[in-house]
C-alpha cells in the first residue's frame, strides 16, 4: 500500500524498481502541485508574485498541456485535444498561462486532473507495450526519439521546477510553506 505523508502526498517507494521509483516521484510532483492549489479561490490562482506573472491557475494549465504535450502527442504520436488543437502557439507560445485567467477554478483543477488521469493510463499502455526504454511514436527533428524513461524523468524535472514557483506564490497568498 501506498504510503501518504501529512499533506497527503504518496511517498515514492524507497525499495521499488525503475518503473515504480520514476512513477512514484512524477505522482509525488504532482500531488505537490494539487497540494498548493487546494482551497484556492479565483484570485488565490491569479495572484502573482514580484515581478512575475505566474500564477497558480496558469500552472494547472500549463501542467494540463504539458501533460498532453508528452504523453499523448509525443510519446503515442496523437493529435491534441481541445482546448490544444484551437490555440495558434506560434502567434501566442504562452497561451496556455495567461488563458487560464479566462478559467474557473474548478475548470483548472479538472482539465489538470483529467490530464494526468490520461497520462497515467497512456504511461501504463506504454510499459506494457516496451517497458520504458519505449520509444516515443513522434521522433524529433533530427530523427531521434525520447524514451518513456526519458520522458518520465522529463515530467519530474517540469513539475519539480514549477512546485519552487507554486511555493513562492502559496506562501505569498496565505504563508503555506512546506516542502
Amino acid at each position: 500500500m501506498t504510503q501518504l505523508d501529512e499533506q497527503g502526498r504518496p511517498e515514492p517507494p524507497l525499495t521499488g524498481d525503475e518503473s515504480a521509483t520514476l512513477l512514484g516521484f512524477l505522482d509525488y510532483q504532482r500531488a505537490t502541485l494539487a497540494w498548493k492549489c487546494a482551497g484556492l479561490d479565483e484570485a488565490g490562482l491569479t495572484a502573482t508574485v514580484a515581478a512575475s506573472s505566474m500564477t497558480l491557475g496558469g500552472m494547472l494549465k500549463h501542467l494540463a498541456h504539458v501533460e498532453d504535450w508528452w504523453f499523448s502527442h509525443w510519446l503515442h504520436g496523437r493529435g491534441l485535444g481541445s482546448p490544444w488543437d484551437t490555440v495558434d502557439w506560434k502567434a501566442d507560445p504562452d497561451w496556455d498561462w495567461h488563458s487560464a485567467a479566462e478559467d474557473s477554478p474548478e475548470q483548472l483543477r479538472t482539465r489538470w486532473q483529467e490530464t494526468v488521469a490520461r497520462s497515467r493510463s497512456l504511461t501504463t499502455e506504454a510499459l506494457a507495450d516496451g517497458g520504458l526504454g519505449r520509444l516515443a511514436q513522434r521522433p524529433w527533428p533530427d530523427g531521434r526519439a525520447p524514451s518513456l524513461r526519458w520522458i518520465l524523468c522529463h515530467m519530474i524535472e517540469e513539475y519539480a521546477r514549477h512546485n519552487g514557483h507554486a511555493d513562492l506564490i502559496r506562501e505569498s497568498l496565505d504563508g503555506l510553506t512546506g516542502e
